[in-house]
């Protein structure tokens, strides 16, 4: 029965700018968790505070080791997440972060946030952080924060980023443009799994790994490696010069994990030794400079006054074939830039 004399729960007290950057520099989980609701607040005053802060830890990122993984479903990527963690912890003596995304209901916008239960092993680890995030509906089958949480787990001093997408299709691309390597997970099959995957997948990845490579399995698996590997064949070689890989591995016994990841490595060391890795950073902030331009712009044009009045009639105009999709978007941005005046061709298409 609860007790009754119990204070209310209360929201934490809002920390400062000093206490937020001093509490991930020393790597205060607590703290960086705090820091990351933050910079996935909505909220403006919270913006402006997250701002400040990615700004303050920023001389202290880029270190880290950014590992996107994706996968068919079925494919075993949490478990694979969690022999690999457990690796770089205890064979290699590193940090590890882990951003899991879970897919977020199109109806509810809820998610499952399971993530903690189905790397339990991990979850437990001292050297381990596991932070899972909904999608929203976010294109790429990333959260909409990933790249600044990403920075806020390097400040804190986790040496390896991993982080799990929400599944394998077209949009599943765009976590490419925020990692230094896109680790494809597939299963024996490799006929069948070849013709569901999109060719845009298989050309992102930088290494493929065949999962449950165990047992019984161990010849499809292999049988799987070769018919990836022949497929990679047909793709021109991309003009960082690595030439992505395809491995076999099981995440069940641990096999082939250590195998993992010293691709990994040779894929760094060969990108930074021929100057494609700086590239490839630079590119990225770039990519997400321009991304967050694009997310402001979207904000402010749906909460512009001008815009929001208007915006119910047109879609109901939309619907109905009374206006062309053409026609309501320009007469919406003659709103939007006019500051409430509707330009003058806006109605006419």
């Amino acid at each position: 029965m609860p007790d009754a004399t119990r204070a209310p729960h209360r929201r934490p007290s809002r920390l400062t700018l000093e206490q937020y950057v001093n509490g991930i520099r020393a790597c205060d989980r607590v703290i960086l968790a705090r820091a990351i609701t933050l910079v996935e607040s909505d909220l403006a005053a919270d913006n402006e505070l997250a701002a400040e802060v990615l700004q303050a830890i920023l001389p202290h990122t880029g270190n880290g080791r950014r590992v996107g993984i994706t996968g068919v479903p079925g494919a075993g990527k949490s478990t694979l997440i969690d022999k690999l963690g457990l690796h770089l912890i205890h064979d290699r003596g590193e940090r590890v972060a882990v951003l899991t995304v879970d897919p977020s209901s199109p109806v509810t916008g809820g998610s499952i946030l399971g993530d903690k239960t189905r790397m339990e092993r991990l979850f437990q680890e001292e050297g381990a952080f596991i932070r899972p995030s909904a999608a929203r509906g976010y294109l790429g089958g990333v959260a909409r924060r990933t790249r600044e949480t990403m920075l806020l787990c390097e400040a804190a001093g986790y040496q390896d980023i991993l982080i799990e997408t929400v599944g394998v299709g077209q949009s599943e691309t765009a976590v490419r443009a925020m990692t230094d390597f896109f680790l494809l997970l597939l299963i024996p099959g490799a006929g069948d799994e070849l013709q569901g995957i999109k060719r845009g997948i298989i050309e992102a990845a930088d290494g493929i790994a065949v999962n449950k490579a165990d047992g019984d399995n161990r010849p499809k698996a292999e049988r799987a490696r070769i018919e990836y590997a022949s497929a990679l064949h047909l793709f021109m070689t991309p003009p960082d010069g690595w030439a992505p890989r395809v491995v076999t591995c099981s995440a069940m016994t641990g096999e082939g994990i250590a195998g993992i990841w010293q691709m990994i490595l040779d894929h760094r060391q060969q990108l930074a030794a021929n100057g494609a890795f700086a590239e490839r950073r630079a590119r990225q902030a770039l990519d997400w400079m321009q991304e967050l331009v694009m997310l402001e712009l979207r904000r402010e044009f749906q909460v512009h006054p001008a815009v929001a009045e208007r915006l119910p009639e047109m879609r109901n105009a939309v619907r109905d074939g009374r206006l062309s999709p053409l026609a309501a978007a320009r007469e919406l941005l003659g709103r939007f830039h006019a500051g409430g005046q509707a330009s003058p061709g806006g109605r006419g298409g």
